[in-house]
């Protein structure tokens, strides 16, 4: 069984910064990507970042040059830096990883979500 648990979000005015982080537990292989994702009121859940073990990130447009994922490793933990936020970047945003639960089996798994809401 693995647990993703996110911690940060909240509440911030547009043009202000939020760090965002998750840490994965549990009994599993390895770690292939973690990431994050949102989804606003009404839309779909969609992909904000991603790292990737080899360190290789991707990002989707809306936040190039204002966001940036990181990845230790050695902790299981990822880290969203959020910058320059605007009002459309209000969402619950979601960690995400594809775990190695053992040398031959790749499983997905969700943390529970964090509101991050931006007022204008």
């Amino acid at each position: 069984q693995v647990q993703l648990v996110e911690s940060g979000g909240g509440v911030v005015q547009a043009g202000g910064s939020l760090g965002l982080s998750c840490a994965a537990s549990g009994t599993f292989f390895s770690i292939n990507s973690m990431g994050w994702y949102r989804q606003a009121p009404g839309k779909q859940r969609e992909l904000v970042a991603r790292v990737t073990s080899g360190e290789t990130t991707n990002y989707s447009d809306s936040v190039k040059g204002r966001f940036s994922i990181s990845r230790d490793n050695a902790k299981n933990t990822v880290f969203l830096q959020m910058n320059s936020l605007k009002p459309e970047d209000t969402a619950v945003y979601y960690c995400g990883a594809t775990v190695d639960t053992s040398p031959v089996v790749r499983r997905a798994y969700w943390g529970q979500g964090t509101q991050v809401t931006v007022s204008s």
